[in-house]
Order: C-alpha cells, then structure tokens, then sequence
C-alpha cells in the first residue's frame, strides 16, 4: 500500500487533539460507530461537517430493512438483496448484513429510536422498491431518519462524547511507517477551535455520506461533496464500482432549472399502493416488471425516463389520491408538507416526479471489518463499498448497512485490529504524524465558481441515461476544469484556501473518477444505464471496477477478474518513508 503525496492546498494545522479514535461524520453510521468504540472504553473523538444532526441520516423517510416481520427470513431478505445488485453483490457481504441487521435494529431501538407500531406494540412493517415482503420499519410516518438521528445525537450527548461539529476533514495523516495517525481538519466558526487542527488517532473511520452534490439536482444535502471518497483517493486507497449512483425514481419536480437538494417522495408511498402516470393517466410500469412500481429503482427510474423520452415530457406523476386526507397525513406528513409547500396538494392531484441523483453504490473499498487498503482507515455508510449493493442498492438497507458495518468495525478496533494495546485493553497513544515531505504535493484548488459548472457537466453527461459520446464530453469539460486550475499563468486568479475551495476540489476529484468508471464500463447493470451498450454483459463486465489515484493525479482502473468482490489487504506496514512519500510501484496498471 502507498500513498499518492497528494494533499489539499491548506495552512498547517495549529492545534491538536489526541484521542483513540477519530469518526469522521455523524449519521447513523458515524454515531453508531462512536458510541460502540466508547463503550469499549476507547478516547473517540466525532468530528462532523455542519451540526451533529445535519447529514443524510436525517432525510432518510422510508425506514429501514431487516427480516423482524412474521414470516420473513434474512435468506428471503438476502435473495431480494441479490437480484438488486445485478451480479455484483458480495454474497458473504450481504449475509453479514441481513442475518446480523434484526439484532442490529433491535439494539438501535434499545438506544431509543421510537419506530412506528400497531396498537398492539408490533412493529409497523411496509414495502419498497425490490421487496417481496413488508420488512421496511419506519419512525414517524415518513420521518425515520430524523428520528434515528435523534436517538443517536442524544445518545452521543448523554455518554459526553467529544464532538467537534462544523468542521470539514481535509486530508489524511499519517506516521513514520504509513499508518493512519488522524486528520487534519478545518472548523468553521461555530467550533471549539478556530481555523485548521489536527486529531491524532491511530484509527480513522470515515463515515462522511455521499456525493450526490456532483449533480445539480439530487435529494443529498448540501454537505454530501464527496469528501471522504476524496481524502481517501488522495491518501492512496482503492475506491471501486464508483460509477454506480443511484437516481431515486421520484423525486418532487420543481422544474427543468431546479438545482440543489430536491424534495424525495419517498419508494414508501408506491408501497403503500400509490401509482406511477403519465399525463393522461396511464400506469406505465404495469407489464414492465412483475413487480410494477415496486421494481427495483434502477427499472423504475429507466421507465420513467423512456416514458418522458415517448411524449417529450420533463416528468411524470405519482398518483396516490386514493388514500385520502387522513392517510396522508398520519403516513406521510413530511412528504405532504414539502408537497404543499412547493403548491401541490397529493391529496387532491398527482404529483409531478422525476429522477434525481440519489445513493451511491460504491466508496471506499472495505472487507467484512470496515478496513480499507490503508492500514488504520475505516469506513462505512454511503461512503463505503462493502458490496452490499453491488449494482443497485436495494431500497432502506442504507440504514441497516450503516448500522451492522458500524458495530463490526467498533468491534474490530477494541479487538486491537489498527495498534497494539496497553494492559487495560485501550490502544497505545497515536504516534506523532509525519510532516508533509518536499515529495508531498500540495493540490491547486478549484475555484468555488466552478461548482455550479462541474454539476451540469455531470447532470448532462454522465446522469440517469449515459453514453460514450455523453461520457466523453463530460470527461474533456471536466479535465477542462482541471487543466485551467493548474495553469497559474493563465486567465484568472488561483483559488485561496477555504472550505468552499476545498470542496469544489473535492467534487471535480469524485467527478473525474466517476466519469472515468462510467467510460470504462461498457455495458448497462443496475443503476448504470448506457445508451449505447443497452445489454448487461455477464462475460465481459460481470466484475468490479477498482479505482486509484497516481501522484499526478489522474486515475487508474484495474478490472477484477471475477464478479467476486476482491479481498481488502492493507499490506506490509512500511518501514522507512511516510506513505505520502512512497512511489508508485514499477507495475502500477497504465491510466485508461
């Protein structure tokens, strides 16, 4: 394992905070790894970009899968899973997950997450998109995941866990041998300190969300720019199966130059037994899946699309008028309320709908134990890339994975997977971190202007419907983006340092990797729709794609040989220069 010397244009950090374990990010994911790594008695530190409650935990509304309902088995949760992913699902991944997932949610409930029961105090159980079975359970009609987000914060606060909030993770450190040794970060004010810092900790989870904010119209919140998939890319960590971002199939319709967070109308309401029109009222998706509207939303999101390609159309209409007033508002109330909020009233009209950037599949590549290919770095949620969800996440097992991949790396950590341990069974203090080398290469930042930029380029090249010509465009405008950002001499003036510097840089870096993952895949699976390779091809493509960075920065591809997700090995601890000092090695696969 070696690292790339790359690291973001920022000031020395100038002050310093030493602990066991640093957890970057605060949705469940995050705060459930916390509160388990506390409880083993190990020094954690939270450090989150905006408040503890601000990340994509919150607007999460269809609730949460596992097998708890009669009836229901974790094989039967396990097959569903399977077909989702089209082929490229760990299976050992996904057992881990539904057989691990009911204690997981029960324990979470024990936490004091309130979900939604019937009067006789059993779980209130629904359907979503690619579920033969009701399994999904939900916290106040259509407000889960700001009810999980709730229980955790309060649960974070309650044990005096020490957070730092409003503070935006900039790269990673590490010691003389390589090892992870904490981060570097920048508070934004509101903070406990000012400017940029450093917490020092021998192991580092990531569990920073996603990066829907590369696209101009998505349901992430506005912190989700792809940070930890950066910071991992920089410190020279394998990312894979980028290329596959999920588009939820409805997503209320603002218009054609809506951009930013949109509205989800979550799957939750087609499960309930609202129906998916077009203008004149008719159910499309009937005979286009057994499963109608509840198909997987990869087939969703491609029905809606062909059916607004037929009639010229920007979106259609979700149609659930017949559950009447009452029903709206005990089931879904948030939804109503965005709804009506925006002009729409669902309980007398359909509601307009339309695709939108959502989930991404793949992340930071980790094993069965969260580790990455750095030694010392974690990571899990939506920034990871267990193999769960393969080509197409199944819809609510976000939550679940979160939850049963936070408590295995909690527990591998207070097992001493990342130092030795002291006799009370706590990690041995982070050694000190290395200072940046003359080989460590400071990143040119882009330019805050360029964001707005950088989001259409994606949403028009590299969105629900993809080409090689779309791709291929997209790919030139973005390195168009990057070579400007490296020529000092020419028009305009360099980017200072700041967090909206740093995170346009962060979302040009995820683009370019994404689109380069797209180009290569050459094929249609799951949620990767090419136009121009229509046909799933099982003999050529049914394996994964694995992603690097070389210190000049460009990406490099290496095809898997089989559909099997490839074992994660940090490798040998290195023994002489720091990692972001360490060359690439003589064989390192060609750029593509």
């Amino acid at each position: 394992m070696t690292g790339t010397g790359i690291r973001l244009t920022a000031p020395a950090p100038g002050w310093a905070i030493d602990a066991d374990v640093v957890v970057v990010g605060s949705g469940v994911a995050g705060l459930t790894a916390a509160l388990r790594c506390t409880a083993a008695g190990l020094r954690t530190v939270v450090v989150t970009k905006a408040r503890l409650d601000d990340g994509s935990t919150r607007w999460a509304q269809g609730g949460i899968a596992a097998a708890l309902g009669e009836g229901d088995t974790p094989e039967q949760h396990l097959a569903d899973t399977l077909v989702a992913g089209a082929g490229l699902c760990d299976e050992e991944a996904v057992r881990t997950l539904v057989t691990e997932g009911p204690a997981a949610v029960r324990r979470l409930i024990g936490t004091g997450a309130h979900f939604d029961t019937s009067a006789t105090g059993e779980l209130q159980l629904t359907r979503e998109g690619g579920h033969h079975r009701r399994r999904i359970a939900h916290a106040g009609g259509d407000a889960t995941g700001a009810e999980i987000s709730r229980a955790l914060v309060e649960a974070v606060r309650d044990a005096a866990l020490r957070t730092v909030e409003n503070a935006l993770v900039l790269d990673l450190l590490t010691d003389e041998h390589g090892r992870t040794s904490g981060v570097t970060l920048h508070v934004m004010g509101e903070g406990q300190h000012d400017g940029v810092g450093a917490v020092r900790a021998p192991a580092v989870i990531l569990a920073t969300g996603g990066m829907g904010q590369v696209f101009s119209a998505t349901t992430n919140p506005a912190v989700s720019t792809g940070d930890g998939v950066a910071l991992a890319l920089r410190a020279g960590a394998e990312i894979s199966d980028l290329e596959f971002v999920q588009f939820h199939p409805t997503v209320l319709f603002l218009g054609t130059g809506a951009e930013g967070q949109q509205p989800l109308v979550s799957e939750a309401v087609r499960g309930e037994g609202a129906h998916l029109v077009d203008a004149d009222g008719v159910r499309f998706m009937l005979g286009q899946h057994e499963l109608a509207e509840l198909a997987p939303r990869d087939i969703v999101a491609k029905a809606i699309m062909g059916r607004m390609r037929e009639q010229g159309a920007d979106h259609m209409y979700l149609d659930a008028r017949h559950f009447g007033a009452a029903m709206w508002e005990t089931r879904f109330p948030t939804i109503l309320a965005a709804c009506r909020a925006h002009g729409i009233d669902p309980v007398t009209e359909p509601v307009p709908v339309a695709p939108a950037a959502h989930y991404a599949s793949g992340g930071v590549r980790t094993d069965l134990r969260g580790r990455t290919t750095v030694p010392g770095l974690y990571a899990c949620g939506e920034v990871a890339c267990t193999g769960v969800h393969g080509a197409n996440r199944l819809a609510s097992n976000s939550l679940l994975e979160g939850l049963v991949f936070a408590e295995r790396i909690a527990a591998d950590i207070a097992a001493g997977g990342t130092a030795d341990s002291t006799a009370d069974g706590t990690a041995d203090p982070a050694p000190p971190p290395v200072e940046p080398s003359a080989t460590t290469v400071p990143l040119p930042l882009i330019a805050p202007e360029a964001r707005a930029g950088i989001q259409r380029i994606m949403s028009e090249g590299a969105g629900v419907l993809r080409s090689a010509g779309s791709l291929g465009t997209a790919a030139a405008a973005l390195e168009a983006v990057y070579e400007q950002a490296q020529d000092h001499d020419g028009p305009g003036k360099a980017a200072v340092p700041g967090v909206e510097s740093w995170e346009t840089s962060n979302l040009l870096c995820v683009a370019r990797v994404l689109v380069a993952a797209a180009l290569e895949r050459e094929e249609t699976r799951g949620c990767h729709w090419r136009e121009d390779r229509p046909e799933r091809d099982d003999a050529d493509w049914a394996r994964h794609l694995v992603i690097t960075l070389t210190p000049d920065r460009r990406p490099v591809l290496r095809r898997t040989a089989t559909a099997a997700f490839p074992p994660v090995d940090p490798g040998p601890v290195a023994t002489a220069a720091p990692s972001s000092a360490t060359p690439p090695p003589a064989d390192a696969p060609r750029e593509p």
